[in-house]
């Protein structure tokens, strides 16, 4: 447990990786802010460690909510982690104008106004702090049968903007990383068949959301690893299997 407990923001925070998120860093002592649209459903109980904030992340007044909680309970920002993101597949020719924009408004407008105002935070503080962003292993590594162009095009500017802000703030100690998972065993697949999603890994299974927590939590936690991007993937974006 930490003497004096750090602050962590995660997005997307009622079931899935959000949630087991949420846990392991209440876990390590953190005090924590969890966001979605209803985190009614998550099951969490707020309490002197835990704060919930609904709201759509697109929206930049759900950021400055979601920041003014985390300021005011618990005295500042140290660690922000975007997981809230959404992602669907179709043909490329069949993704409409709603398609686009509800994506670009989840993945990338969520990743800009909370990041924005947690490293504005962050800089108040002068003691550096960490943004990790989940993304996917997809972003380079496609499958033929994921044809999830679009929305590889917001997970793929979360890895780019995630490296130039990682220069960008360096030496003010302000670090970002991204996590790219490969299939996961979330609430997201529960409707997939399970042969199909072992064929998406080279290891012949999907990682479980623990996995992912603990190399997002090894992210916040590592003082000198900037501009990274972690694969749990099972070895996907290694190539052809």
């Amino acid at each position: 447990m930490m003497k004096t407990p750090k602050t962590a923001i995660v997005t997307g925070a009622s079931q899935g990786i959000g949630a087991c998120l949420v846990k392991t860093f209440l876990a390590r002592g953190y005090h924590v802010v969890a966001t979605a649209r209803s985190m009614e459903k998550s099951g969490l109980q707020a309490s002197k460690q835990l704060a919930l904030v609904d709201g759509d992340i697109g929206e930049a007044g759900t950021a400055k909510n979601i920041a003014a909680v985390a300021i005011e309970q618990f005295g500042g920002i140290d660690t922000l982690v975007n997981n809230a993101g959404i992602f669907f597949t179709r043909p490329f020719t069949d993704y409409t104008t709603e398609d686009i924009r509800k994506l670009i408004s989840t993945n990338l407008y969520g990743f800009i106004y909370l990041s924005q105002l947690a490293v504005k935070q962050m800089q108040k503080q002068k003691k550096g702090g960490c943004v990790v962003s989940i993304t996917a292993s997809l972003v380079d590594h496609p499958i033929a049968e994921v044809t999830a162009s679009v929305p590889m095009i917001t997970k793929g500017g979360i890895d780019s903007i995630s490296k130039n802000l990682a220069m960008e703030y360096a030496k003010e100690g302000i670090r970002f990383n991204t996590v790219a998972p490969g299939v996961v065993n979330t609430p997201l697949h529960q409707d997939d068949p399970k042969e199909f999603l072992s064929t998406l890994s080279p290891m012949g299974s999907p990682s479980d959301e623990q996995e992912i927590a603990d190399a997002v939590v090894f992210l916040a936690e590592a003082p000198h690893i900037t501009g990274e991007v972690l694969h749990v993937d099972g070895g996907a974006h290694l190539g052809k299997w």
